[in-house]
């Protein structure tokens, strides 16, 4: 059997469901010049070495919006292959803590209902946060005592 050395490269990725108070979920849009770009997402980046999804998603969500939150219960891991990569996609509930969301690295930012997500358009594997979300009754409560 022949193999190719065509497999894309794999990156872990932690991606934040962040609730308001109000029960909203922030969503931004990516950087038209980019990979993907102008498409909606749930903010997060890649895992660095050593670090857990957990503080990789904290991490992400202060350096790329400028906001503090709490990671709460994970959501869902999706394993989705695009033609260039494979992504393993882990996605936690999160809590807004502090800071107005900025657009650091992405070109705009909204705050939206679940059932608003659906006129926005994502990228095939944040479609299945969409239905991982919908699937779970609404807003989880987050335990206040663990919150940094």
């Amino acid at each position: 059997m022949n193999q190719t050395s065509s497999t894309p490269p794999h990156k872990i990725i932690g991606a934040a469901v962040i609730w308001s108070e109000q029960g909203q979920i922030l969503i931004d849009r990516r950087p038209l010049g980019g990979e993907m770009g102008g498409l909606w997402e749930f903010p997060g980046g890649k895992i660095e070495p050593g670090e857990s999804i957990e503080e990789c998603i904290k991490r992400e969500i202060q350096e790329e919006l400028g906001m503090v939150i709490a990671v709460g219960e994970h959501l869902t891991t999706i394993d989705h292959t695009y033609s260039n990569l494979r992504i393993t996609l882990t996605a936690h509930h999160c809590q807004h803590l502090s800071g107005e969301p900025q657009t650091i690295e992405c070109d705009e930012i909204r705050w939206v209902w679940v059932n608003e997500l659906e006129n926005f358009t994502f990228p095939p594997a944040n479609t299945e946060i969409i239905e991982a979300i919908k699937k779970s009754s609404k807003q989880p409560l987050l335990d206040r005592s663990k919150q940094q």
